[in-house]
């Protein structure tokens, strides 16, 4: 009898000893509302013994009404246990932005997410509380223009912390806040490191054989100002096309990449590689020009004005993080002055070595005859190369890989590989290895092959292993071209994270990326951490164009990262081509 009394008594002072825990409601108590100023002042009050988790809280205007969230302030947080909480209940000033075309009154969901423990041990499962307002969208600064964090309450302090951005992003905050003189130099800068990028060399050859089109009158000064015209007109495109870009948040390359306009283009220079044949002499009638001028003169640089316009356009358009940045920044600000002075300023660095070239092939050119004749050859062959380039992005791989051979072959020919009579050694080398490969580009045609670089792949035998390597599979990537179908998929990957690779048939750097970085074997094995989710934006119709404005992208390719919450990590943003070891570091860090 004495033990059961001493068990019950136990057993009473065991379980009146046990802490009591809240219920999620009594721990936490979420508020918000809308102030005068048009800013949502959200609170998460906490009992007594409850902190909540920094990382874990999370600000979301739902997607629909054109309102979003600029930024927010709020207490400072403080170190426990390893980990950034709030101890006493945090407010938050958030500051809303708009799009450019939202107007009047409209009607916002605004969710707030948290997590948190109690001091006892107990930690509580994530919460979201949703609310909802009518905004004022007339009060708002348009796109995310900055402006200066007001805290009507004293006793919040902003996060003594910066928002780690982009590089797209943090060249676009350097338009805002630096001065215009400084603004211009970064960029011409940024147009030197471009002119370095394959976004470039498609226009060597058209520049240099647009001077050697001139003829033997050619003189150097008249060649630097035909240097200076092809390059001011390049400079003149890209900055009309960036302005219009960011102001109505297009994409750049896509708008000058349907199928007629390549094949046109493409039309254009296989007409100005016969005339480099001397098959024909291309020329304005001389009834027009006549009325353009009446020493004829201006003829040539009219000529080479549109050339420079159209090659920009059509050639070059290649997304890179200062080009992104300069559009971010007129898309924010709707500054399209200071924003197409700064892409203004990037194309004249991108040119300069076009003049550079321009001005040698011009001073440099050898006299009439045999060599003159070559010289002229040579650079209608690099014409055609440049037709069959564009071609590549909207025919078949094995069109091109035909095209490639032919043109190898008959280039091989014309320098001399079956001629019996002695010519210069390096000549009748580089025309038989030209041949051979151009050979090889063929059987691998008829064979089944479209790789440049491995034409006779197909003849090595597939040896069958009953255990399967995975570094040398493909990386495999979810296709979406749809804001709902890559919602869907994100849901599923709810967890986990994710790369979102924007991409296109005709993006000539995407293809690169596959080529070079993507098929690196530690890149592979790297990039099998995350689920690959591909947005394919090649049609530019009117659900590929949504998607790429709902993520901030002008044009292809750019690499988004999401982590385990599904929330996009901005710094890690990636726009253009990146070196397979710098990508590998990149991933590290995710």
């Amino acid at each position: 009898m004495k033990k059961i009394i001493l068990f019950l008594f136990s057993s009473i002072l065991l379980f009146g000893a046990q802490p009591k825990f809240l219920m999620p409601d009594e721990a936490f108590v979420p508020t918000a509302k809308l102030n005068e100023k048009m800013q949502i002042e959200a609170t998460i009050s906490i009992a007594k013994d409850i902190y909540l988790y920094e990382q874990e809280i999370n600000l979301k205007v739902k997607s629909g009404s054109g309102i979003s969230i600029l930024d927010f302030t709020t207490s400072k947080s403080v170190n426990h246990d390893g980990d950034m909480v709030y101890l006493d209940s945090p407010t938050f000033i958030v500051n809303l932005k708009k799009d450019i075309t939202t107007t009047g009154i409209k009607s916002i969901n605004f969710e707030l997410s948290y997590q948190g423990c109690s001091e006892q041990g107990l930690c509580y499962e994530p919460y979201t509380k949703a609310f909802k307002f009518d905004v004022d969208s007339s009060q708002l600064p348009a796109a995310t223009a900055t402006i200066k964090k007001n805290i009507l309450d004293k006793e919040i302090k902003p996060q003594e912390q910066k928002k780690e951005l982009s590089q797209t992003d943090s060249i676009a905050d350097s338009i805002k806040s630096g001065s215009v003189l400084i603004v211009l130099l970064t960029f011409f800068g940024f147009g030197l490191l471009l002119s370095l990028t394959p976004c470039v060399f498609p226009m060597i050859p058209i520049i240099s054989g647009v001077i050697i089109s001139q003829g033997e009158g050619i003189t150097t000064k008249k060649a630097f100002i035909l240097s200076i015209i092809y390059v001011l007109a390049m400079a003149v495109a890209y900055t009309i096309a960036g302005v219009l870009a960011g102001l109505f948040g297009s994409n750049l390359q896509a708008a000058l990449q349907t199928p007629w306009v390549i094949y046109s283009f493409s039309g254009i220079f296989v007409v100005l590689a016969m005339s480099m044949f001397g098959l024909y002499e291309l020329k304005l009638p001389d009834s027009l020009v006549a009325k353009v001028s009446s020493t004829g003169n201006q003829s040539g640089y009219i000529g080479v004005a549109i050339m420079g316009f159209l090659s920009a356009l059509i050639v070059g358009p290649c997304v890179a993080a200062p080009l992104a940045g300069a559009l971010v920044y007129i898309g924010q600000t709707g500054d399209a002055v200071l924003g197409g002075a700064a892409l203004f300023s990037m194309s004249i660095g991108m040119g300069l070595p076009l003049i550079a070239i321009g001005v040698s092939a011009g001073k440099f050119m050898p006299r009439p005859g045999a060599w003159m004749n070559m010289v002229s050859a040579i650079f209608g062959f690099m014409m055609l190369g440049v037709a069959i380039w564009m071609l590549e992005r909207v025919v078949d791989s094995y069109v091109t890989m035909l095209l490639y051979s032919i043109l190898g072959i008959c280039f091989a020919t014309y320098l001399g590989t079956f001629e019996k009579q002695e010519s210069h050694i390096f000549r009748k080398s580089m025309a038989i290895i030209i041949f051979i490969y151009s050979v090889s580009l063929f059987i691998g045609v008829l064979g089944g092959s479209n790789s440049l670089t491995r034409p006779l792949e197909f003849l090595t035998p597939k040896v069958v292993s009953s255990v399967s390597n995975p570094t040398t599979e493909h990386v495999k990537f979810i296709k979406v071209t749809s804001i709902e179908q890559l919602d869907i998929v994100l849901a599923k990957n709810s967890g986990k994270k994710i790369m979102l690779d924007f991409s296109a048939q005709w993006c000539a750097v995407c293809k690169e990326l596959d080529e070079v970085t993507f098929s690196d074997e530690k890149v592979k094995a790297k990039m099998r951490e995350l689920v690959l989710i591909q947005a394919d934006v090649t049609d530019n119709n009117k659900e590929q164009k949504e998607l790429s404005k709902k993520y901030g992208v002008f044009g292809p390719p750019v690499m988004i990262f999401f982590d385990k919450e599904s929330n996009i990590i901005k710094s890690k943003t990636i726009v253009g081509f990146i070196e397979p070891d710098e990508f590998l570091a990149h991933l590290d860090g995710i």
